[in-house]
């Protein structure tokens, strides 16, 4: 299982959990902590970030970084890894990450995921604002650039039909 596989999985995850903007790790943008999510989704306030292992080496190298050392440097007010089945153990995750495992038909929540109902009652992190913000504005300011920032004002049934 590659990593780009991880991440297509990932982004449909989202979209599946209610997550109506998702970004995948093509998506490229300065932000203050460096953290480039492979995939990130909003929902209704919240945001899920979803780091994806196809390797040890990488799950091992991830806790190295900045923002998995300081949790209040990462983007996320949930935070999964996503990986093929037995790569990680839920004992391994930081405290408050849940675990994902994909199979070729489904994905797992093996760990920390909650209910539908529990997303906003049981988050384990204040995901850090200042760079999610800073991911959307460069979003939104590449659309500027290219001409497409006015469609953001068409009704979004008009857009579905």
């Amino acid at each position: 299982m590659t990593h780009d596989h991880l991440v297509e999985r990932a982004e449909k995850w989202l979209r599946g959990q209610g997550c109506g903007v998702v970004f995948n790790d093509r998506f490229r943008a300065a932000t203050h902590s460096g953290e480039q999510p492979d995939a990130i989704g909003w929902r209704d306030g919240l945001s899920l970030l979803i780091e994806c292992k196809a390797s040890r080496a990488d799950f091992l190298a991830d806790k190295k970084k900045r923002f998995r050392r300081d949790p209040a440097e990462g983007m996320g007010d949930w935070r999964f890894m996503m990986c093929p089945p037995g790569l990680i153990a839920p004992d391994e995750l930081p405290p408050g990450w849940g675990l994902l495992y994909v199979h070729p038909r489904k994905v797992e929540r093996a760990h920390g995921v909650p209910a539908n109902c529990h997303w906003w009652i049981k988050k384990p992190f204040e995901g850090n604002k200042r760079s999610e913000t800073q991911l959307m504005y460069s979003a939104l300011r590449r659309l500027s650039l290219r001409g497409h920032f006015d469609s953001i004002y068409e009704p979004v049934w008009k857009v579905e039909q």
